[in-house]
């Protein structure tokens, strides 16, 4: 059984040619700091970069008359699913708890159900701007460049189904070396010096 013992990180900046303490990170555990060692603050931008790229694509689509993924809002919801985890990895390394890593997690899987969820629709999509009668160059263009914006968002959307299923996994791995266990233990009865008659 590992030991929880409390480590403390200081974060140090160089002002003016000197050294001092910017932050007192904390940490309660070993395990929680484990999770802060795989850097969930850098993966955490990059999921924020993919859900701001979400959400403007979304205004882009929100004028086309074809059928696309702003049909169901995927940009929209999507972007904010993103947006929301990515800040929560960056506080969660600034400020680890185990409270902040259960909510970590629990956007994580919500996430991930998103992303299955809004991969379906796209595939769904697909086909429908596959299937479109293309009269002139003009709407042949239109529809291959609306592929390419779909096509992008659905490759952003599996990259980061990557990052978030293994940070769902560091941040399990944290959470379940965190239980703290109870010892019992049984101490008999003092024998007693009375005889009885």
């Amino acid at each position: 059984m590992e030991e929880t013992e409390s480590t403390t990180i200081e974060r140090t900046t160089g002002q003016d040619g000197h050294q001092a303490a910017d932050q007192m990170l904390s940490t309660s555990s070993k395990p929680l700091h484990r999770f802060v060692q795989k850097g969930p603050r850098i993966l955490g931008i990059i999921i924020l970069i993919c859900g701001c790229a979400e959400v403007l694509m979304g205004f882009v689509l929100t004028r086309e008359m074809e059928p696309t993924s702003h049909v169901f809002y995927i940009p929209f919801w999507q972007g904010a699913l993103f947006l929301i985890c990515g800040n929560l990895s960056i506080y969660t390394e600034i400020h680890p708890s185990k409270k902040m890593v259960t909510v970590c997690l629990a956007m994580y899987v919500a996430s991930l159900l998103g992303i299955v969820i809004s991969i379906a629709l796209r595939i769904y999509i697909f086909g429908r701007l596959g299937s479109r009668y293309r009269t002139d160059e003009w709407s042949f263009n239109k529809v291959d460049q609306l592929f390419g914006i779909e096509g992008i968002l659905f490759t952003s959307s599996l990259c980061v189904s990557g990052l978030l299923i293994f940070l769902s996994t560091v941040a399990r791995l944290a959470l379940k070396s965190t239980n703290t266990g109870v010892i019992v233990l049984h101490i008999p009865a003092p024998a007693s010096n009375t005889t009885s008659n």
